[in-house]
């Protein structure tokens, strides 16, 4: 380090269906009423504005509903604190109790009523905060906490409490933070720290602990907003409230569940427009994790993979534990952005230089082979028997002169060189002190990042506890996997706001032509035939097999005469969802009496199948290429998402998809094909040519496209396969399901 829920909410419950068919009116906007240019076209925000927070964290006057001073009672020890913590920022305190003259000699009021000014915040330690939230709305409080709990992280029953509190909440113009909250907004910050400070979200109170701490290893910290079960105020308030904040140089989170997917991306975008990094552990990778994140907070915590794919489309890093977030949200806040992107390794022992680029290397740090004329300048100081083409190994950094300086100089004024790495497994004074006194020093006259991993298990010796943690210059882990996860993270994320455009200033706000003949071809609660489904593909111009719907064995010979032999057979109906299984696909044919004896036989199959059928299609044969799928579904969080993997009859063994939340742009599209671990396929193997990139990136930008016009009326969409030819030649749609809402 540096320096040293609770029930199923919908994407936006209070927006528009499908605002682009004027269905409904227009949502609100965090708060506000949206404008025709605050949408997409498929009804969601485009915008989200910032709540103004400094009140809340800073407030002027401060009322603490349900105060007392009785000796032993759990309220007295919370009014306590907070009546110091007013104190210590300056605030006003209005103890309210109906039966108490005084709290800790401050003049108790009797009740909400009595309050003598317009209060910032209110402290409600009542059981029952309902009644409460009603008597603030006339008092004209700005904003209030609910300590209680017993919403919905309990159940049904507790869950419907909640909803009754949001409501009256809304109705009030107060803005609430939780219920089943802490108070960990009104702890002891340090003010004698300086230099960027992390800003911390926690669901719960207790996993925000070990990121505190790291004030006593000298990283501020600026804010801890404790959510709870974000009845009102949540995450993304705190993230986009945060992003604006000059002292703010990361923002870390604990989140187990985000209670409005489109929020989420839009403070994560405001972060991304501003580069502030945000760090996050996300409960929920596993489905244990998942149900355990329900009963503690009561939140969606929504399909992992598309939580995942959506913060990584915002720059978002996810991390796993709590060690990680502290490291990795400590070095982002603090850290000049890097110069170059190869990092060096620079040990007193080969092993160690040996064993840590390993690790880096496939953690995908880029560890560059410096130049001869580096190397040579590197042997003036260390033994010419010794590798220093990086990892660098010195054989022992030199104490009585001032060749190490020299060395750790030189690697840092490689222009090739970004982040200087020196593992030091356990203490070995006068060595090991001699060498981080000398990477302290280096650092102070370097734009470039320095790392050292302080490998001792005992962590009380001069050298860390006095100089490396000293320092706000160099960067201090105990760890290996620690290290290495944070500098990924750091890199990549300059390297990510660097080129960030924001996919919300491109997103489409009006319907394509195409989307009145798509809404001509859906039917509400019903999956749509090949057929239909083939016309929806083809109003957004994706390329489909020429076909021809038949009835009739002879009207199928005429139909291949037209599409030119040979050709394919297959059965088309809303109810067909398997047909290779069913026998209902033929291929290859090459003459009329095959296709009259095929139309016969798919139609036999049928009937006893007892399959309604709308006809038989007559397709052209497409030459082999590379089969992908290309599908859109909708996240109960986050809404319609597109996925891109590789296809065929193997789509479900294989499980080899990227997934990306709309809107994005053709860098993430394109990203999502670099992520398949097949993705050699579409380069070429085997002698085969490449395949066509472009018109694969074309086709899932287009997928994009209709499920946005179509929104949720869209439930589900798979274009498997898609052939995409060789290079130049296109995509064709062999294949495809749509399912109505």
């Amino acid at each position: 380090m540096l320096g040293s829920t609770h029930g199923t909410l919908t994407t936006d419950s209070r927006r528009a269906r499908v605002i682009a068919c004027g269905e409904q009116p227009a949502p609100a906007v965090h708060g506000r009423p949206a404008e025709p240019g605050d949408l997409d076209v498929s009804g969601r925000p485009l915008y989200g504005e910032v709540p103004d927070l400094d009140r809340f964290f800073r407030p002027e006057s401060l009322a603490v509903i349900g105060a007392s001073d009785a000796e032993g009672r759990p309220n007295a020890g919370i009014t306590r604190r907070l009546v110091d913590w007013a104190e210590r920022v300056g605030a006003r305190v209005h103890p309210v109790h109906p039966s108490r003259p005084s709290v800790f000699g401050v003049p108790c009021l009797a009740s909400v009523a009595e309050l003598p000014e317009q209060v910032d915040l209110a402290v409600l330690l009542v059981a029952d905060p309902l009644p409460v939230i009603e008597e603030l709305a006339e008092a004209k409080v700005r904003f209030a906490v609910v300590f209680a709990s017993g919403f919905a992280e309990t159940g049904e029953e507790g869950a419907a409490a909640q909803a009754r509190l949001a409501d009256a909440v809304e109705r009030s113009g107060t803005r609430l933070l939780g219920p089943n909250t802490n108070l960990n907004a009104f702890e002891r910050f340090r003010d004698d720290l300086d230099g960027p400070a992390i800003a911390l979200i926690t669901q719960s109170g207790h996993q925000g602990r070990p990121v505190f701490a790291l004030q006593e290893l000298g990283v501020r910290l600026s804010h801890w907003a404790p959510t709870g079960n974000e009845a009102d105020l949540e995450t993304a308030d705190f993230i986009s409230y945060f992003a604006e904040r000059p002292e703010v140089g990361a923002i870390a989170c604990y989140v187990e569940g985000l209670k409005d997917g489109r929020a989420f991306l839009l403070a994560a975008d405001r972060a991304a427009r501003r580069g502030v990094p945000v760090v996050a552990v996300k409960v929920g990778r596993t489905e244990t994790g998942a149900r355990t994140a329900a009963s503690h907070t009561g939140k969606l915590t929504g399909a992992d993979a598309v939580v995942d794919a959506a913060m990584r489309q915002y720059g978002v890093i996810r991390v796993d534990g709590l060690d990680e977030l502290q490291d990795t949200a400590a070095l982002l806040a603090r850290a000049r952005p890097p110069r170059a992107d190869g990092v060096v390794v620079y040990s007193i022992s080969g092993g160690t230089g040996a064993h840590f680029a390993d690790l880096a290397a496939e953690a995908g740090l880029r560890l560059p082979e410096l130049s001869r004329a580096k190397q040579d300048e590197l042997h003036r100081w260390i033994p010419a028997y010794l590798g220093v083409a990086n990892p660098v190994d010195n054989g022992g950094h030199p104490v009585g002169d001032h060749r190490g300086r020299k060395i750790i100089d030189a690697l840092l004024d490689d222009p090739s060189v970004g982040v200087l790495i020196c593992p030091v497994t356990g203490p070995f004074p006068p060595l090991s002190d001699r060498l981080v006194r000398d990477l302290v020093d280096a650092a102070e006259r370097t734009d470039k990042l320095v790392c050292v991993v302080w490998g001792s298990p005992v962590g009380t010796e001069p050298a860390y506890r006095e100089v490396l943690l000293g320092s706000s210059r160099v960067a201090t882990f105990r760890t290996v996997a620690n290290c290495i996860t944070a500098v990924r993270a750091y890199l990549d994320h300059h390297r990510f706001v660097s080129g960030y455009r924001s996919p919300f200033d491109e997103a489409p706000r009006t319907p394509s032509p195409s989307s009145r003949k798509a809404r001509a071809l859906m039917r509400q609660g019903r999956r749509l035939s090949e057929h239909a489904a083939k016309q929806l593909l083809r109003a957004y111009g994706i390329r489909v097999p020429r076909e021809q719907l038949v009835t009739s064995a002879a009207a199928a010979v005429r139909a291949a005469g037209l599409v030119g032999y040979p050709v394919v057979m297959k059965a088309s109906g809303a109810r067909i969802a398997h047909k290779t299984e069913l026998g209902l696909v033929k291929v290859g044919l090459t003459s009329a009496s095959q296709v009259r004896d095929t139309y016969r036989e798919l139609t036999d199959i049928a009937r006893r199948e007892d399959l309604t059928l709308d006809g038989v299609l007559v397709c052209q044969m497409v030459e082999r290429g590379v089969e992908m799928v290309v599908g859109a579904t909708h996240d109960e969080l986050f809404g319609p998402t597109v996925t891109v993997g590789l296809g065929g009859v193997l789509v479900e063994v294989l499980r080899d998809t990227a997934v990306r939340v709309p809107p994005f742009g053709e860098e993430q599209a394109r990203a999502m094909c670099a992520e398949l671990r097949g993705r050699a396929l579409l380069d070429g193997v085997r002698g085969r040519p490449p395949a066509d990139l472009d018109a694969l990136v074309e086709v899932v930008l287009r997928v994009q496209r209709m499920v946005l016009e179509l929104g949720d009326d869209l439930a589900e969409l798979d274009i498997n396969p898609l052939v995409v030819l060789p290079r130049g030649q296109g995509a064709v749609a062999l294949d495809a399901l749509v399912v109505c809402r």
